[in-house]
């Protein structure tokens, strides 16, 4: 018997590297699997009991395919073999080494792609933030006010002072948000109403603006410049007249902050500024959707808050 066992020796250790390579393989999904759907951030007993019960199932299948394997395909006897028992420790001490060295490889390539999404993240808010002051200060932008405040001078001195001061407040309110990745829906909404000044100085009574604070949630956090950024788009790509007023609603809620106009396309080619596509890419780094929707009468967008 021990001259058979000897004789078919290269045989069982063919086929015990043959379970070794796929234990390694049903391992490496079995990882993936529960990465994806169960990580240890979600909850750690969860995922422990979910590796040991992956590990069992896999050893168990494994074990009864090496057995269909030795004693089924190549026929070698039974006699003398170590029980199933012995054979399943065996495999689970095994396995379980298996598993810990993918987990901790694993847990080192997430480690790393973290960090390089965190300074990937960091170069996208700096982009972010550079491009909303050029699109603050591009030539337009001050070419319309400069045009304002000279206007002003001459016919309204008072009203001059309040659109320099407000003019001043708004690109103080761009410069300092160099440290803010996020402000609260308050602040935003404060420093808003420099810019809606700026806009009645230059439109007059061709636009009308609203909020509705349908729930108190300007404790909230979004991007800054958001609501600049819209309302600027929807002047921007709209006309303003007194016969055909432009009209501008913000409502606040608990899950979004929504912006909406009418559309009253102004044929304009310009595409200058930061546009919807850099919010919704910044927005998209903290997981969160801008939705846009719209009809042939009203364009509008719904902003999740970053933090409640």
């Amino acid at each position: 018997m021990k001259e058979d066992l000897w004789n078919n020796f290269h045989i069982q250790l063919s086929a015990h590297y043959i379970v070794i390579i796929a234990m390694c393989i049903a391992d490496y999904y079995l990882l993936v699997f529960l990465s994806k759907y169960l990580p240890y951030a979600k909850h750690i007993f969860l995922r422990i009991v979910a590796d040991i019960v992956g590990i069992t199932v896999i050893t168990l299948t494994l074990l009864w395919l090496f057995n269909f394997l030795i004693y089924n395909v190549l026929h070698i006897p039974q006699e003398g073999m170590p029980s199933f028992l012995i054979k399943f420790v065996f495999a689970m001490t095994t396995n379980i080494p298996i598993l810990l060295v993918l987990e901790l490889i694993h847990y080192f390539q997430s480690e790393q792609k973290a960090i390089a999404d965190s300074e990937k993240a960091k170069r996208k808010v700096l982009l972010f933030q550079h491009e909303t002051l050029r699109s603050q200060i591009n030539p337009h932008f001050l070419f319309n006010s400069l045009n304002v405040l000279s206007s002003l001078i001459y016919v309204n001195q008072e009203n001059a002072n309040k659109f320099t001061k407000a003019l001043s407040k708004t690109y103080r309110y761009v410069l300092s948000l160099t440290q803010q990745p996020v402000v609260a829906v308050a602040e935003e909404l404060d420093a808003l109403d420099s810019y809606l000044f700026l806009m009645r100085m230059r439109f007059e009574n061709a636009f009308t603006f609203t909020v509705n604070r349908i729930s108190s949630s300007e404790h909230h956090k979004i991007i800054p410049l958001t609501l600049q950024l819209l309302i600027e788009n929807a002047f921007k790509h709209n006309t303003a007249t007194e016969e055909s007023t432009l009209n501008i609603t913000i409502t606040i809620d608990n899950d979004y902050i929504t912006v909406e106009n009418n559309i009253q396309p102004s044929g304009s080619t310009d595409k200058g500024g930061i546009g919807l596509k850099y919010i919704t890419q910044q927005y998209k780094l903290y997981g969160k959707d801008v939705i846009v929707a719209h009809t042939e009468q009203l364009f509008m967008v719904k902003i999740p808050y970053i933090q409640s």
